[in-house]
């Protein structure tokens, strides 16, 4: 839109110009009346444009004042829920009980952190006793064994997690590896 205004404006300025040259190339008085029309169209569309061009940078600021909003507002509600899973790791920190208390209060802790986690969407990946699927699972290792299937894992070493259908990270896993398979 801004293009076209400045396209209507040299367009307008051109006109000027025409007449401008015709008043010198017959040496008559051109028509005053249409020199100032087009004067006043040339005014006009200057000013047209200076108004599009405040309106499209006003219209840019509040967009990035909305976003940075957005932004804070999403982090904050991303946040919130771990603040009370921070606040119970201090507790546990200055608690005096025994290792078993502080084991059970870090499992509680564990407890309220996976449900914040949950509330966002995040869940773990299934491993163990699932087969192996390299979308999901990252194997480190294997087990001969001939308990388990073939490429069943067996063992999980860091969980992975998605939010929704979508990978964060892949779970670290063992697999087994069953020789009596006959493999396809």
């Amino acid at each position: 839109m801004v293009e076209e205004m400045k396209d209507g404006e040299a367009t307008a300025e051109g006109a000027v110009e025409r007449v401008e040259a015709g008043m010198e190339e017959h040496g008559a008085v051109a028509d005053r009346a249409q020199l100032e029309a087009a004067q006043a169209e040339v005014a006009q569309l200057k000013d047209r444009l200076a108004r599009l061009q405040a309106e499209f940078e006003n219209a840019r600021k509040r967009d990035a004042r909305e976003r940075a909003d957005a932004r804070e507002y999403t982090v904050g509600s991303t946040v919130e829920p771990f603040l009370g899973v921070m606040d119970n790791f201090r507790l546990a920190l200055q608690s005096e009980g025994s290792a078993e208390q502080l084991r059970s209060g870090v499992e509680l802790i564990l407890k309220q952190m996976e449900e914040a986690l949950k509330g966002l969407n995040v869940t773990p990946v299934e491993t163990v006793g699932t087969m192996f699927d390299p979308r999901i699972h990252e194997a480190l290792g294997s087990i001969e064994t001939a308990e388990f299937p073939d490429h069943e894992v067996v063992e999980e070493i860091r969980r992975g997690y998605k939010i929704r259908e979508r990978l964060l990270r892949p779970a670290m896993v063992k697999i087994a590896v069953n020789k009596a398979v006959v493999r396809d």
